[in-house]
């Protein structure tokens, strides 16, 4: 069919638009031209929020942008996943996920989000185990002793943790059901006064991540009788881990990652988790974790969304075999 003048003119106007539009940066390319906020859902100061802004300043250099961190906390991280959630997805705000906002307080309470569905995982920072600790006067040094005397001193065990629906909470009820002891939880508004009600005898037996109870096991105020995870941690290489004493299903860990708003483009997502990959396989940011006893885990996303995923999963179902529900 024969062209007109104007069909023809406007056929290589569109012809130019495509050309031009296939030239153009894409969004990735092109991203960050601006700040990126970084939420980290606790308050300054402490592990968390050292973490967040290591990887901060580290993802910044590596993305030509500043990234800046925020601190919103309150509500045990619901504050900070309500931020998020209201936050555009372009790649310009981000917020450090952690066990409690993902996986412990979503099985054990009602939260205002979906740990999976409203947001879109970037990448896994790194991860800490518990530490199962005893008094240094409990009269038992190894795993083995304290499960015999667990059983011959019924009625008369308790355990403190840093609250109830934490992950030290979850995982002492973890044992319990796993071994068929029996010991009365004493809840405290923290993982300090637990710790420090141990030392009086108060309580027997307490599961704190293994950075809050390493100083006093190395000043040997405590016991350490075995780890969560997978494998041994270089900071107590010679204590077990519950999985190597067949006690199964302890590889949970006290994890941070990476999460953006839901519908976070493919591109930023991968560009953003690149990067991150890079951060937490460099040696130095190795060194720096190690003074939170966290060892580095990069994964990608699709690896982290399944990580998330399985754990959250986890406490759903240890929740719902000791009847853990926290909104009564």
């Amino acid at each position: 069919m024969r062209q007109t003048p104007v069909s023809r003119r406007r056929a290589l106007q569109m012809a130019a638009s495509s050309a031009a539009a296939l030239a153009l940066p894409s969004f990735a390319q092109s991203y960050p031209n601006k700040p990126i906020k970084y939420i980290v859902p606790v308050a300054a100061g402490g592990g968390s929020d050292m973490i967040g802004r290591q990887v901060a300043d580290r993802l910044g250099r590596a993305l030509g942008q500043a990234v800046v961190v925020e601190n919103i906390a309150g509500g045990g991280g619901v504050i900070a996943c309500q931020t998020l959630m209201r936050a555009a997805a372009d790649g310009y705000t981000l917020m450090q996920a952690y066990a409690a906002t993902h996986a412990t307080s979503p099985a054990t309470r009602k939260v205002p989000y979906d740990p999976i569905k409203d947001f879109t995982p970037v990448g896994m920072i790194g991860g800490t185990p518990n530490v199962l600790v005893v008094p240094a006067n409990l009269p038992v040094n190894s795993f083995a002793e304290f499960m015999a005397y667990a059983k011959q001193n019924v009625g008369k065990l308790s355990y403190g943790s840093a609250g109830p629906g934490s992950l030290t909470h979850l995982s002492m009820e973890q044992l319990k059901t796993a071994t068929g002891i029996f010991a009365v939880h004493i809840p405290y508004r923290g993982i300090a006064p637990a710790i420090n009600d141990m030392f009086t005898g108060s309580t027997q037996a307490m599961m704190p991540g293994l950075a809050a109870g390493l100083p006093h096991i190395q000043a040997r105020k405590l016991k350490a009788l075995a780890v969560t995870g997978a494998k041994r941690h270089p900071a107590a290489p010679d204590v077990p881990t519950l999985e190597e004493l067949g006690i199964k299903g302890f590889d949970s860990m006290q994890w941070y990652g990476v999460v953006g708003p839901a519908k976070l483009p493919a591109d930023i997502t991968k560009r953003l988790s690149d990067e991150l990959q890079k951060v937490v396989a460099s040696a130095d940011f190795k060194q720096r974790l190690s003074a939170e006893a966290v060892e580095p885990m990069p994964m990608s996303p699709q690896a982290f969304s399944a990580y998330m995923a399985a754990d959250f999963a986890r406490y759903v179902r240890l929740a719902k075999e000791r009847s853990i529900f926290l909104d009564g």
